[in-house]
This record gives structure tokens, sequence and C-alpha cells, in this order.
């Protein structure tokens, strides 16, 4: 970054939260991510009165003010990521020697309520689901049950968010029997290596090779899910796919709202804790930055186990004789 002298102007802000985005930009983040970061600062920036000419103009005053009003008509969540983007803004230009400080810590940031997973309702609708998507649905145009299955399972069985899906390859999948696994590029850049059952290890094959008959040879670059004329399955494309899967095997009900493919994460995780995972495997295996985040997922296992007790109906007599 050129620095102005005394008797230089100032780089005007916009150039300056490109050369941050550039920066971060290195660190090989999401596109999802990267934008997210110019929304978040295009948006507090157009509420800052007087329309500020550096960043030394954004004093805390000005910042507290902008963001009160960033925050009147937005969720605590919204309001708490555009805080951490300028808050990462400001440590950029205190390194890059621009601003002397950060003024961040004068502004409030929402205190984040703890979310409770939200996975499939129903024992055995995971069960159900697969069953469902691995027949071949004559009333789709083009049925490819299994991509949709892998898709599915590789949620369900090793926990995989949509953007790690999005950029696994045909490689990514590898190891000896008995040792296969699924490398993941994780959130933030954080890879993990996540070890697949045989089961999740066979869907690969089926799907691999059904693609194969489809479009020629497969190499172990090229993106592992692909749409139904072989290109890069998209962000979009593979949400609508969950959403037919749930819709086609008629469990629309049994799916928390708003929680589409993250259901199916959150699922694997809980059955991981019901079956006896502690924090920090559940933390390893998802890819979690946080120990708190995987305690999330025994602490619902164990809310859940008290409430099975609670409908015991013995136990409700019981109750009724106190």
């Amino acid at each position: 970054m050129q620095h102005a002298s005394a008797a230089e102007s100032p780089a005007p802000l916009a150039e300056i939260v490109d050369e941050f985005l550039a920066a971060r930009a290195t660190r090989k983040p999401s596109a999802h991510t990267l934008a997210a970061y110019q929304r978040d600062l295009t948006l507090v920036l157009q509420l800052v009165a007087p329309v500020p000419q550096s960043p030394a103009d954004l004093s805390p005053r000005l910042l507290r003010a902008a963001f009160a009003r960033f925050a009147a008509d937005r969720a605590p969540a919204s309001v708490a990521r555009a805080w951490s983007s300028w808050n990462a803004f400001f440590t950029f230009l205190v390194t890059e020697g621009v601003v002397a400080g950060n003024p961040m810590s004068a502004v409030d940031k929402p205190r984040m309520v703890a979310h409770s997973p939200k996975p499939l309702r129903g024992e055995d609708t995971p069960e159900e689901l697969l069953r469902v998507v691995s027949q071949v649905d004559e009333r789709q145009r083009d049925p490819w049950p299994e991509r949709d299955v892998l898709v599915l399972a590789l949620a369900l069985c090793a926990g995989l968010r949509l953007s790690e899906l999005l950029g696994l390859r045909v490689g990514s999948v590898s190891g000896r029997d008995g040792e296969r696994r699924v490398e993941v590029a994780g959130k933030g850049g954080r890879p993990r290596v996540v070890p697949i059952d045989g089961g999740l290890d066979a869907a690969v094959g089926r799907y691999v090779e059904s693609r194969r008959v489809r479009f020629g040879r497969v190499a172990k670059s090229d993106p592992l899910l692909v749409d139904r004329h072989g290109a890069p399955l998209q962000r979009g494309g593979l949400q609508y796919l969950v959403r037919s899967c749930f819709r086609r095997a008629g469990i629309g009900d049994r799916v928390p709202r708003g929680a589409q493919l993250h259901a199916l994460r959150h699922t694997f995780a809980t059955r991981l804790a019901e079956d006896g995972a502690n924090a920090s495997e559940i933390m390893r295996l998802l890819g979690h930055a946080s120990l708190a985040t995987s305690q999330n997922y025994i602490e619902v296992t164990a809310e859940q186990q008290r409430a099975a007790i609670q409908s015991n109906r013995t136990n409700r007599v019981l109750r009724e004789l106190a």
C-alpha cells in the first residue's frame, strides 16, 4: 500500500477497501466470504455522516452512529458479522500504518445467543430419505440417483457444509481400503480430514462410475459434484437439489425451518453425540473453530434424553400420584 505523505491527499476510502479485499483474498476465503466483507464495509460506510474522506475520519463517534442506523432493521447476527468485517478492516489499516489505532473497541458488538442444532426430526428420517432418493424417479426429467444420494450422504455421514461440498475434487476422497477419508477445505480456509465408512465410499464409487458413463473420462482434479450437463454444481443448484430430495421423500415437515442442507450436517453431529462422541471429537470432525459450538450438540442431546424420560407414561402416573 502506498501511504500518503503530508503533502499528498490520502487514498480514497473505496480504494483502500479494495486493497483490504485483495489482501484478504490471499487467504483463499470463499467468494461468498469476500462478497460479505465488501457488502458489510460498503453498507455501513454509506451510513457514516458526514461523508469521510479517509480512514482517519472514521472516529468512534461516527462509527457508533453508523452502526446504530445499520442495526435498526437487521438481525443481531448480521450486525455482528458487519462488526467483525470492520474490525478486520481496521486491523489491516493498523498493520499497514494507515491509522494509529482500531476504533472498533468503542463500538458495541451484539451479544449472540448460541444457536441450537437443527437436525432432521424423526428417528429413521435420514435412512428413509436415502432409501427414497436412491430409487429412480421417473417423474424427473433426467434422474440421477447416484449423485443425489452422494450429496445427502456427504452431509449425513461426513458432516460437510454446502461450501465444502462445492469445493470437493474427485481426488478429495482417497486412502487405502479400511482407511478411506475425504479431505475438506473447511471454513476460514482450515483444512481437515474426515474418515469415511465403506458405505459412503461405495456411494462415491457408484456416483463416479455413473458420471463416467454420462460424460466420459473423470480426472482426480475435476470438481466432484456436477450438474446434469457435466458443469460444476453451483450454490443455488445444490440447494435446489437438496430441497427436491426432501420433497421426493415427503419429509418436508421434518426439516427445521431455514436449515435445509445444514439440517443434514446437524443430524450427523447430533448422532455423533448420541453415540458417545465427546466435544473435542465432534469439533475435529465438523471443523468447528470453537469447542463451545461442538458442546451445543452434547447439551441438546442431554435435553432430549431428559425430555424422553419426562414423557414416559409411567413417570406421568407417578407425578399424578405425588
